[in-house]
């Protein structure tokens, strides 16, 4: 889901909803989809969220209340949003946009599925991350 498939639906409107907190995005096959930034937050795309290999994804709490608060461009594949709470490098195709709006449902069951496995409230705030080089960031191979 990382590119842009050939012939797959592009889109043809985005509109940030800052008050409802949802990314409304028609594609050129007519679906429509208004994607809660929340769920855009939780499925990142990012490092920071997925990590490097299956198995080291990392459960996101505290976001019902996130915000958008920029969305770039990337070529003419993605969009790259910042979030309230800091979060910027997730870079969102359109592939991943329809495929959160398609699966809405799906993806909500399977993260309360993660949050009750692991015995995390929704609004929980994020666990603290082990300092890795005292910079606060993402440290890749410093384990």
């Amino acid at each position: 889901m990382a590119g842009l498939q050939a012939g797959a639906p592009t889109p043809q409107s985005i509109t940030v909803h800052g008050q409802s907190r949802v990314l409304e995005v028609g594609f050129s096959d007519g679906a429509t989809f208004r994607i809660p930034f929340e769920l855009m937050r939780i499925y990142s795309p990012s490092a920071e969220v997925q990590g490097h290999g299956p198995g080291q994804e990392v459960l996101q709490t505290g976001k019902r209340n996130v915000e958008l608060v920029d969305l770039q461009p990337v070529g003419n594949y993605a969009v790259q949003p910042t979030f309230s709470d800091g979060h910027d490098s997730g870079i969102f195709s359109w592939d991943l946009l329809y495929d959160l709006g398609a699966r809405e449902a799906e993806l909500w069951a399977a993260y309360e599925q993660r949050l009750a496995a692991a015995g995390v409230d929704r609004d929980a705030p994020m666990a603290d991350k082990p300092a890795a080089s005292g910079h606060g960031g993402h440290a890749c191979g410093n384990h």
